[in-house]
């Protein structure tokens, strides 16, 4: 039996998607590239950071959490969303401390990334330089919350992948943040070096220790292609 297919149309386009599919899901099949931070393929998508935020049938949803329904008309690059997404990317910037000029993960960073791909220079908001806690006591992993962007990759991989739960957020508002399942520190944690959680934070905030500059700066992933190539290349 054949799977059931629905149409929708993404800024006009129509486009075939697996009954099921999320917005998201089906546009990445087609070659329609949605901005997205916190969603990442084989964890389960929360829609938290908001970049993937679309129009369906006029109204704001989350792309990465939409489920695709037969004649959806959905907005994706129209002037007015990526207004608002230029503003979450600027605000998550000034509520952090994102120097890309000396961070090892520039190149790679999904947020710098987006930033170019959406024609950001420099933030428009002021910064609130943050004095959050570094933390450097695991053998091989470093955590940096100055550049944490709370988007709970590392959350549910670790829940999800790993069945650790070595990460979770405590606190609301501006007081909240990732903290680890142990009393002290990362170090008192049974994370690994080969856990999910390792390889998915889209920033530099969890890094691994000496093979950060194992590629150099310019021939890093996003040196070579902006982020979402490698989607429009479907198209």
């Amino acid at each position: 039996m054949s799977e059931k297919t629905v149409i929708i149309k993404i800024d006009g386009i129509e486009i075939k998607a697996k009954a099921g599919q999320t917005i998201m899901q089906a546009a990445d099949e087609a070659g329609v590239y949605i901005p997205r931070l916190c969603y990442l393929k084989d964890l389960t998508p929360h829609g938290s950071c908001r970049v993937c935020t679309v129009k369906v049938n006029g109204r704001y949803q989350t792309a990465c959490t939409e489920p695709a329904v037969d004649g959806m008309e959905v907005e994706n690059k129209t002037q007015e969303l990526e207004g608002l997404r230029r503003d979450i990317i600027d605000m998550l910037f000034v509520e952090g401390n994102h120097f890309c000029m000396f961070c090892e993960k520039s190149g790679n960073c999904d947020l710098q990334a987006e930033a170019y791909r959406l024609g950001i220079c420099a933030p428009k908001f002021p910064y609130l330089f943050p004095d959050r806690d570094i933390d450097g006591t695991h053998p091989d992993i470093f955590i940096d919350r100055n550049r944490c962007i709370l988007c709970g990759r590392c959350v549910n991989a670790s829940r999800d992948v790993d069945g650790k739960t070595v990460f979770e957020f405590v606190g609301r508002g501006s007081e909240k943040k990732v903290a680890v399942n142990a009393d002290a520190k990362l170090g008192d944690t049974n994370m690994a070096l080969t856990d999910k959680a390792a390889d998915v934070c889209p920033v530099g905030a969890i890094i691994k220790k000496r093979i950060g500059f194992a590629i150099p700066v310019g021939k890093r992933t996003y040196d070579q292609k902006p982020i979402g190539s490698e989607i429009e290349s479907k198209s």
